[in-house]
């Protein structure tokens, strides 16, 4: 007697939509998927940020090794003098 006939979901669907009715099930979709939506862009930004977090990062502090392209530009000119 479990729900896995046809005739059980009919029944469920029917007594939902007496329950809810229509306008409302409707809200609830449209509800539901806005929220969604929603979510996605929430976690797009988060994304973005930790990005943007990360390029700054690197902007503000060099590298470790402390040699830009310029510095090792000069350093390479002076070797060949």
């Amino acid at each position: 007697m479990g729900l896995d006939s046809i005739w059980h979901w009919a029944i469920l669907l029917v007594i939902i939509l007496l329950v809810f009715g229509t306008g409302k099930l409707t809200r609830v979709g449209s509800d539901l998927g806005n929220a969604v939506r929603g979510f996605k862009k929430a976690m797009q930004g988060d994304e973005e940020e930790e990005k943007r977090k990360a390029q700054e990062k690197l902007q503000a502090d060099p590298p470790a090794g402390g040699s830009t392209q310029a510095n090792q530009n000069q350093r390479d000119s002076s070797e060949t003098k």
